[in-house]
């Protein structure tokens, strides 16, 4: 059983019309007609009644016509797929990382994404949140990793990857100092180191 017989089977019996079904499939008549007469030997019972001009299925092609189908179907989604993925491998995905995420956070990541997608290369750039947005905008990256704490607007989607602590130290007497926690927003317009991991 070749998937030409069964793209031919299939052309015929959408059309009832081997001279047709065989303008459809870009092949001649009577190749069609022998490629479909050497699947039903191979089946063991007439797909189509011929009639003259006319053709029509038999029983046997009606039961024999979702299985054709669901051959050539399925064929068509590995064909697909097959592309896809050779498409993938060839293209690398470009990734940009905020350059403060540090590299504690970034190796699970890029392992569990090597380790999902073998032989997927994988472009890897830093930058500033102005310069992932920019870069995605222009189509220079596929994906970034960065906390945006304005937004980036409409037209992304976002997805949380992990959360993280971050920890003020201050003197007990600074005006901040009293509370359990600090906003981010209570930081505006105070100095103070942040050590980057």
């Amino acid at each position: 059983m070749e998937m030409s017989q069964i793209r031919y089977v299939l052309a015929a019996a959408r059309t009832l019309n081997f001279t047709r079904a065989a303008e459809d499939c870009h092949v001649t008549q009577p190749a069609l007609t022998k490629a479909v007469k050497t699947l039903e030997d191979e089946l063991g019972g007439p797909l189509f009644h011929r009639e003259r001009r006319r053709i029509r299925l038999s029983d046997f092609g009606r039961s024999m016509l979702p299985h054709l189908q669901a051959i050539m179907d399925e064929a068509e989604a590995t064909q697909a797929l097959a592309e896809n993925f050779r498409l993938l491998k060839q293209v690398p995905v470009r990734l940009g990382i905020l350059s403060t995420v540090g590299h504690v956070r970034l190796a699970p990541l890029l392992a569990a994404f090597d380790k999902n997608h073998p032989g997927v290369e994988l472009s890897v750039s830093e930058g500033s949140v102005a310069g992932l947005k920019a870069s995605l905008d222009e189509g220079a990256l596929d994906v970034a990793v960065l906390n945006p704490m304005e937004g980036l607007g409409d037209g992304y989607h976002f997805q949380a990857l992990y959360r993280e602590r971050y920890v003020v130290i201050i003197p007990a007497e600074h005006r901040l100092g009293a509370g359990d926690a600090v906003r981010l927003e209570d930081l505006a317009g105070e100095a103070y180191v942040d050590r980057l991991a």
